[in-house]
Order: C-alpha cells, then sequence, then structure tokens
C-alpha cells in the first residue's frame, strides 16, 4: 500500500475550494492501493488531519509526520491546492527538492502557467491566439487614455497571478476602470488587461492518461453573470454543458489548439485551458494546472463524459506521479 499525501488548502483565497477538492480526491482514492493521508497546508501550519480531526504537525525538513510514536513518510503527493503555493511551482520545487514523486505538472511548468502574461506570450509564437492585452506592475503610471485606447470598452481587468475569479472586473465604463485596477490590485502586484472577446467559452481538460496526451470532452461555459465569476463558477450562476454545444469540426480544433499547449510546455499532470471562440477562433484566456477536483468541478464533469471515473482519473494521476 503506497502512502499518499493529499495536500490542500494553501496561502491564497483559494483555499477553501481547495480543501473541498482534497476531501473528494481522499474519499475516491483507491482503497485497495493507497493509504490517503489528508494534509492542510496553511502560513501558520502544515499538519496532518486525521478522520477524527486530530491535527499532527508535519516535519518539513523531511515532509514526515510523526503519529502514535511511529514516524510516517510519503510515497506520493497528490497536490490539490489552488493558487499558492501548490499552483505556482512552490511546492513542486520543494517535492523536488526532497525526491517526493507529485501528482502536478513539474515547478517551472507551474510557475508559468500561473503567470497569465507569462504563459500567453509564450504560447503566441506557436499560433495560439488570445486577446489584446496591456500589462501594469504596482506603482506603475496608470495611462487611462492609452490603457483603453488598446484594448477598448467593454474590457476585463484581473490579476496576473491568481484564480478562481477573485479580483476579476468587466469594465464597461471609464469610470469603473480605476475602481477595477484597484480591485485587481487586492489579489496581486501584478495586473493584466484584456479586450473583450465575445464569442462561446469554453473550457478544455487535458490529463496525460495512461501514458498518452488525451483532451477531454469540452464543455461550454453560459453564465448568468456578465463574466464566469466566482458565482458563476462555485455557486450555480452558470450553466457547464458538456460537451459543448459546438460543431465537430470546431471540437477538433480546439481540442487541437489545447493539446498543442499542453505539449508545447512539456506538461505533465492536470491541466483546463479556457478558451473564446471568436469568428471560428478559438483564442486563450488561460491554463489552469491544479483545475478544481470537487465532483462538480469542470474536469470531474468531464472526465465522467470520457467514461473515466474519479477513481480511475486519480488512479491514473498517482501512477504516472511514481512512474516519473
Amino acid at each position: 500500500m503506497k502512502k499518499v499525501a493529499i495536500i490542500m488548502g494553501g496561502y491564497s483565497s483559494e483555499y477553501q475550494i481547495s480543501l473541498k477538492s482534497g476531501n473528494v480526491v481522499y474519499q475516491f482514492l483507491d482503497k485497495s492501493k493507497y493509504t490517503g493521508y489528508r494534509i492542510h497546508i496553511f502560513k501558520e501550519k502544515w499538519v496532518y488531519v486525521d478522520d477524527n480531526d486530530n491535527e499532527f504537525q508535519i516535519n518539513k525538513n523531511d515532509f514526515s509526520v510523526e503519529v502514535a510514536g511511529t514516524k510516517i513518510n510519503f510515497d506520493v503527493v497528490f497536490n490539490a491546492i489552488h493558487g499558492t503555493p501548490g499552483e505556482d511551482g512552490l511546492m513542486q520545487a520543494y517535492f523536488e527538492l526532497l525526491g517526493i514523486p507529485q501528482s502536478s505538472c513539474d515547478y517551472y511548468q507551474a510557475a508559468l502557467t500561473f503567470n497569465k502574461r507569462d504563459l500567453l506570450s509564450v504560447l503566441k509564437p506557436y499560433g495560439i491566439k488570445t486577446a489584446t492585452s496591456y500589462y501594469l506592475n504596482l506603482g506603475d503610471t496608470i495611462n487611462e487614455d492609452e490603457i483603453l485606447k488598446t484594448v477598448g470598452l467593454p474590457c476585463f481587468v484581473k490579476p496576473n497571478k491568481s484564480g478562481s475569479s477573485f479580483g476579476i472586473s468587466k469594465v464597461k465604463s471609464t469610470e469603473e476602470f480605476l475602481p477595477a485596477i484597484e480591485n485587481a490590485y487586492k489579489e496581486d502586484n501584478e495586473i493584466i488587461i484584456e479586450s473583450f472577446l465575445d464569442g462561446t467559452e469554453v473550457s478544455v481538460g487535458v490529463i496525460n492518461y495512461k501514458g498518452k496526451t488525451t483532451v477531454l470532452p469540452i464543455t461550454e461555459i453560459v453564465s448568468e453573470n456578465d463574466f464566469f465569476d466566482y458565482e458563476a463558477k462555485y455557486l450555480g450562476k452558470s450553466q457547464e454543458i458538456t460537451p459543448a454545444r459546438i460543431s465537430a469540426e470546431m471540437t477538433e480544433k480546439v481540442s487541437a489548439v489545447a493539446k498543442k499547449a499542453y505539449e508545447v510546455l512539456k506538461m505533465t499532470g492536470f491541466s483546463r485551458s479556457e478558451f473564446i471562440i471568436v469568428n471560428g477562433e478559438p483564442h486563450m484566456l488561460e491554463m489552469n494546472t491544479i483545475p478544481g477536483l470537487t465532483t462538480e468541478s469542470l474536469i470531474p464533469q468531464q472526465a465522467k463524459e470520457a467514461g473515466i471515473s474519479l477513481t480511475d482519473l486519480f488512479t491514473n494521476a498517482l501512477e504516472l506521479a511514481l512512474n516519473k
């Protein structure tokens, strides 16, 4: 029996979603192959939480834990931390140094994909289309006229390194622009301002399944709100339609772009990329490398449509990590 540390929580606004994802992984883990341990990673504490909610301190020197006088070392880590430090490369680098295999991509890919501007800059030369964008760092002079001339209205103001739609605003008028920038800076010291893409929004899961890059059935996002914000993602204010109501030709086109991005970046583990299809062309918004894994989340929905159970999905991720 392999001992699996399921890391969850994290240091960002997404920690509650991460705890849900981690608990789903724990629930659906193949108990005939693995013994799961829920590990909560927070700034103030790293602890193993048992089934009675007792907490045991993690030794950060070797990522071990002592329970009832017995030291436990883990064979593999299942990474379910959305946001920092699980999705931006920090935990990946830590486990690489310790020589402990983990389920997500490597630290470089994590850091790159977590930074929207860098990700899109790397993918552009490969013909992957994106929105027109403008970047700001905290403290930069904000030339409102120049920015709005570049991206137009409406536009989106987003934290550059954040997930779950925290800090994102859709700006429809000049009056809303500066408050939107202030809102984004609450989440991150870098922001990205993007032109509004008017089209069909789709989410595409790509995984390595049994050694082969596999594009999962595509999900179409129809938000009741102005965009796929936190409410739409997690509070039921959207329709998520899998498979997406797009033509077979468009499905093939979007799948090819998502697969290309995964392979160009030498990705491993899970990925979920967001696209907006405008005039028959998919435009990439971002790539998530620790996507939500709750039963309602998109990757589990897509896996189900592909005939892959959650237990199979998680077993596959762990087997690939152990055989890297």
